[in-house]
């Protein structure tokens, strides 16, 4: 049996595609989109579900969800801080020039928050220097290989999986993980911070008071984990609009190229972004908005080949 709720946005400008943040790569076996409906499987605290999600643009913009499984009311009722409805956007001030009339054409980015932390670190865990697609890969594999088929008729019909539990990730034999192509830094991160899971998820608790720094600290507390890893999981899961993914192969360049015409190191782009705080990932989610990435000309980077097939 599903339950449906109807939501409608607090705020204008709403776009669904906000979510897509929480899909890893086209081929992720825990998020489809189709037909304009998103679907994600999940882990809730209060147990699995299934959750489908889109707009109900003739009637105002409202938003139409459906969930199944135990956890389907902690889903519904998480749907608007997913949607950005929590985001406090006082005080950002775009300034004058592009950002002004990127605010103009696109209005605020809202930043949303899932409140799942394992869900946002294991994959980005995965997702740590290397290719996109050698990451992507790994992680439609542990899915496929040690997942669980999402709750729901409807989840069943679209292939749904869940990600593993911090419990399953615990017993992941350092084979499997090779297979996987997932090299021994990265499964002994996954693992340790399936170990700490319970804690991980205090930091998101809707309710907690916790700045970004601390959230920080906390996550890179753990080996394996740095400023990257953890921005990217502030992003998704705590809704920070601050948090920054300093250290990425293409953030940087594509920022400097948008307001510059030519490619950013990081520490350039802390500089530029420095007068935004604590709105610097809201900036960048504006100037990805209004200029998009920059053009790639180069080869693509070759995945490792050193690890078991």
């Amino acid at each position: 049996m599903s339950l449906s709720r109807t939501w409608t946005p607090t705020y204008d400008g709403l776009r669904l595609s906000m979510m897509l943040v929480h899909r890893r790569g086209p081929g992720d076996p825990a998020y489809r989109l189709v037909d304009g409906v998103h679907w994600r499987a999940l882990r809730t605290p209060e147990g699995a579900a299934t959750l489908a999600v889109h707009a109900r643009a003739e009637r105002g913009g409202d938003v139409e969800a459906q969930a199944w499984g135990p956890g389907a009311d902690w889903a519904l009722d998480r749907l608007p801080a997913l949607l950005g409805a929590e985001d406090d956007v006082s005080g950002f001030e775009p300034g004058d020039g592009l950002l002004r009339e990127a605010v103009r054409q696109f209005g605020v980015p809202r930043i949303g928050r899932s409140g799942l932390v394992f869900e946002a670190l294991l994959p980005a865990i995965l997702e740590q220097k290397v290719t996109g697609q050698e990451a992507f890969a790994g992680f439609r594999g542990l899915l496929n290989q040690y997942g669980e088929p999402a709750p729901g008729p409807e989840a069943a019909a679209r292939r749904l999986r869940l990600q593993p539990s911090p419990e399953t990730i615990r017993q992941v034999p350092s084979w499997a993980w090779l297979r996987l192509q997932v090299d021994h830094a990265r499964s002994r991160a996954a693992v340790t911070a399936a170990r700490v899971a319970d804690a991980l998820e205090r930091t998101a608790a809707f309710g907690s008071d916790l700045s970004g720094d601390e959230i920080e600290r906390r996550l890179c507390s753990l080996p394996g984990i740095g400023e990257w890893t953890a921005a990217e999981v502030r992003q998704r899961a705590h809704g920070d609009p601050d948090a920054v993914s300093f250290g990425d192969y293409h953030v940087a360049k594509d920022i400097g190229w948008a307001v510059t015409g030519a490619p950013f190191d990081d520490e350039q782009m802390r500089a530029y972004l420095a007068p935004y705080r604590p709105h610097r990932q809201r900036v960048v989610a504006l100037l990805y908005r209004a200029r998009g990435a920059r053009p790639r000309r180069g080869p693509r980077m070759a995945p490792r080949t050193h690890l078991p097939s």
